[in-house]
């Protein structure tokens, strides 16, 4: 047992399996054992493992200039061409951009620039954010306000009503929607629900909604058509900042450049970049924003005399200079659009699990999934907690591929970018084999209806 704190582990099982080293689309444990990473680590190794021009990069960076910081109108050519790239990708209107270290701290970051323009601006009133039930934004203590997930918040009391985050609802038809509603029905209701939400707090008092266009930690939900017209038509009528939290949708995920424009939202004010940025070969976050946030930010700055916030690692040249050339091969080899075709592929082969006796629902865009697993296929009755979902993650591990189960009792696909089809079939035919383990443990253990 070592003496490290485990991140998101039960304390009681940990270091259950060593990573010992990785090549492509696979990773390798201390005892030679190989697994597919269905996953990308967590949503993020886009490039795959062992990519030597990542690695010759990184190298090259250090032996010119390993660090330099950013602070006091110091500055360097990598940073600041990465940041004119991501300014040329987004879909934020005249983008600036602010470089940390994790989708947790970037996102940290948004919630001081918000309060930073709107003091600004002489509307300080207008410091309140609404995030969705059951969403995910970070760990940090502000980005843990955002997030909706009981399990990284219980204990931790995080300030939630202090910093002004709303609550309004998730987007899951499956779970969410009443008896007998439609889709339509279902979106109808809880947009309604969130303008009056809006209402009974006060336009003036709010100043973003963030969500990712798709979810990862929280199950994978894609929200039904018609979705985000409502909510972004709900934001103009109210002036309320949209905020797209795309670090694991973000760089191709989703078959397109960013998930963004895979779900139809229009010019989001704020973006959050991470993961795939550099394939998570370095540490690297972008927080983005509209140019106009930005320019409001300099007079307030030039009379304190500096803008007071950053991190030591802020811009950091190896990371910036990763990124970059993760930027390049993603143009260069066309991966976005193979994603998308490879991403039609994976959708159909996860599909195809849809009449299982234990799926409840099968979801997904591009190259992200899930599979839900149900104790009650008619009624889609959940399991309960997460036995069944943590039985199902070590039997995928059993048979050589590493997904994760994610909002209880749904596998998460996300595979490296680079993946082949032939890779996707190892992938499913891995998944039936643990699939049907787990079939016999609830049955055995009587947790079926």
């Amino acid at each position: 047992m070592s003496n490290i704190i485990y991140p998101t582990t039960n304390f009681t099982a940990t270091e259950q399996l060593t990573i010992d080293r990785g090549e492509g689309v696979y990773v390798y444990d201390s005892n030679g054992k190989q697994y597919l990473e269905g996953l990308a680590g967590l949503w993020c190794t886009s490039l795959g493992y062992g990519n030597q021009e990542l690695i010759e990069t990184a190298s090259e960076q250090m032996g010119k200039l390993a660090y330099s910081h950013m602070f006091g109108g110091k500055t360097h050519k990598v940073g600041q061409e990465l940041a004119e790239q991501l300014k040329d990708m987004v879909p934020v209107e005249n983008a600036k951009v602010f470089f940390g270290n994790s989708g947790s701290d970037a996102n940290d970051t948004h919630i001081k620039l918000l309060h930073y323009y709107f003091n600004a601006i002489g509307k300080p009133e207008k410091r309140k954010i609404i995030a969705r039930e059951r969403s995910y934004h970070g760990v940090t203590v502000a980005a843990a306000s955002l997030t909706g997930l009981p399990v990284n918040q219980t204990n931790f009391d995080l300030p939630v009503e202090a910093l002004g985050i709303l609550r309004t609802d998730a987007p899951h038809y499956l779970r969410g929607a009443l008896p007998g509603e439609t889709e339509a029905d279902f979106v109808e209701r809880i947009t309604t629900n969130l303008e009056q939400l809006i209402l009974r707090e006060g336009p003036d008092t709010i100043a973003a909604f963030i969500a990712e266009p798709i979810t990862g930690a929280s199950g994978v939900i894609v929200p039904p058509d018609g979705y985000y017209e409502k909510v972004q038509a709900i934001l103009n009528k109210y002036d309320i900042l949209f905020w797209a939290d795309e670090v694991i949708t973000g760089f191709g995920r989703t078959g397109q450049d960013f998930g963004c424009n895979t779900m139809g939202i229009e010019r989001p004010a704020l973006m959050t970049l991470a993961k795939q940025l550099s394939s998570a070969y370095m540490p690297i976050s972008a927080s983005v924003i509209r140019g106009d946030l930005y320019e409001a930010m300099i007079e307030p700055s030039n009379k304190l005399g500096v803008f007071g916030h950053g991190y030591t690692y802020s811009g950091h040249p190896v990371a910036c200079a990763v990124a970059l050339k993760v930027l390049e091969i993603y143009k260069r080899d066309n991966i976005f659009a193979r994603a998308a075709e490879l991403g039609d592929y994976l959708q159909r082969r996860i599909g195809e699990f849809a009449d299982h006796p234990l799926v409840g629902e099968v979801r997904g865009r591009g190259m992200i999934g899930a599979i839900e697993l149900v104790a009650d296929k008619a009624t889609k009755q959940s399991f309960e907690g997460g036995v069944v979902g943590g039985f199902m993650q070590r039997a995928c591990e059993k048979h050589g591929l590493i997904l994760r189960a994610v909002a209880g009792n749904s596998l998460a696909f996300c595979p490296p970018l680079i993946i082949t089809e032939a890779q996707i079939d190892e992938m499913m035919e891995k998944f039936g084999k643990a699939l049907a383990e787990t079939q016999d443990f609830v049955t055995r253990e009587k947790l079926v209806a």
